[in-house]
């Protein structure tokens, strides 16, 4: 299953409808868990299909619910079984979960699953709702199997497409190169490779803490419910999704590149869940952002029918001191080593050269660090 992610743009009459659907489903979902919470203090036992019924009788307590369209309401009761079931999941590995929590003002999602929806030209029809504009950046490759609306924080909509069966599901070989390459993240710079390239870290969120610090003290200045506040709020989340639009960009095109120009990628093994708790690395490697490096260089490499090998990361760095400035280069190499088999410190070492630097610019703008 894919997810195609297109931006809307609600006329405000559409716009004050979808809310208006949004804040049921709001009002339903907690209305179900009540109901769960309820039955379970007095030892009884609800599955999926008794809260399905309730919708049915809780039409004549709240005739709103008939505004929206019926696949959404059952989607309603679906999306609260699954957060049950994901807590109870999260208790099986030993974490503290409390209980289910109520929805407050915010709810995010209409699911349209199966039906209630249709393109027609530059616009999504949804039924009960009516026709929204929308911006196709690319076609639609499969069966769609359903549509997600989503109110982001910042204000803006999008349509998530749930698709199938497609071209795209199926891997998309890029031609041979014949080449190899190990990858060393770091904090300093974002990575190093065993080809001598040093990536600069971008810092996206470093470089926006004042704005954001700022954000925060104006939102907190204001009066809880005022206009104001909400203006405020509003500020603040499309600060946040400029922060994760760009940072998400630079990876993205970062990841390309080594995508296309690789047949193997190698990269260490690294616990990134346990290494953000460090107190003093945590919040570099957040910044940095290597988990989602990564994601992205395995699904990129799985479509494009490229290998990423992960390699243990014990020994990398032995022997090497933090003031070696070719420390990182020459763990990149034991990277590359390793995950072509061969010991990690061979008898004889490629000649250490001079490091090329590359800018996170020259990435953002050319979308390679090789121009």
């Amino acid at each position: 299953m894919l997810s195609y992610r297109f931006r809307l743009y609600p006329s405000k009459a559409v716009e004050a409808e979808l809310l208006r659907h949004l804040e049921l489903c709001r009002w339903l979902y907690n209305r179900l868990l009540g109901e769960l919470n309820r039955a379970r203090a007095e030892g009884r036992r609800l599955s999926p299909k008794d809260t399905q019924a309730l919708i049915v009788r809780l039409k004549s307590e709240n005739p709103g619910l008939k505004l929206v369209y019926s696949k959404v309401l059952q989607m309603v009761s679906h999306q609260l079984w699954s957060n049950i079931k994901a807590l109870a999941e999260l208790k099986k590995k030993g974490k503290k979960v409390g209980r289910l929590r109520f929805k407050g003002r915010w709810f995010k999602t209409l699911n349209y699953n199966q039906s209630g929806f249709g393109l027609e030209g530059k616009k999504l029809v949804l039924s009960k709702v009516g026709a929204i504009n929308i911006k196709l950046h690319r076609p639609i490759n499969g069966k769609v199997k359903g549509v997600i609306i989503k109110r982001e924080n910042s204000g803006k909509w999008f349509a998530i497409f749930q698709v199938e069966d497609g071209v795209e599901d199926k891997p998309d070989p890029l031609p041979k190169t014949w080449r190899a390459i190990g990858i060393d993240l770091g904090t300093n710079y974002l990575l190093t490779d065993s080809d001598g390239r040093q990536i600069e870290n971008a810092r996206f969120y470093e470089r926006t803490l004042d704005k954001i610090r700022v954000l925060h003290k104006d939102l907190s200045r204001k009066k809880k419910g005022s206009k104001n506040r909400e203006k405020a709020r509003t500020k603040l989340a499309r600060a946040y999704e400029k922060l994760t639009n760009q940072r998400d960009n630079f990876l993205h095109k970062l990841s390309r590149f080594y995508v296309n120009n690789h047949d193997l990628i190698c990269v260490e093994g690294l616990p990134i869940g346990n290494m953000v708790k460090n107190s003093y690395l945590g919040k570099k490697i957040l910044d940095a952002s290597w988990g989602k490096f990564l994601q992205m260089l395995d699904y990129k490499a799985e479509k494009a029918g490229r290998r990423l090998e992960r390699v243990d990361p014990k020994g990398t760095s032995k022997g090497l001191t933090y003031e070696d400035p070719y420390r990182d280069y020459i763990s990149a190499c034991r990277i590359l080593h390793s995950g072509l088999g061969q010991p990690s410190e061979p008898v004889e070492m490629e000649p250490l050269r001079g490091l090329t630097y590359i800018p996170a610019s020259s990435i953002i703008e050319a979308g390679s660090p090789t121009r």
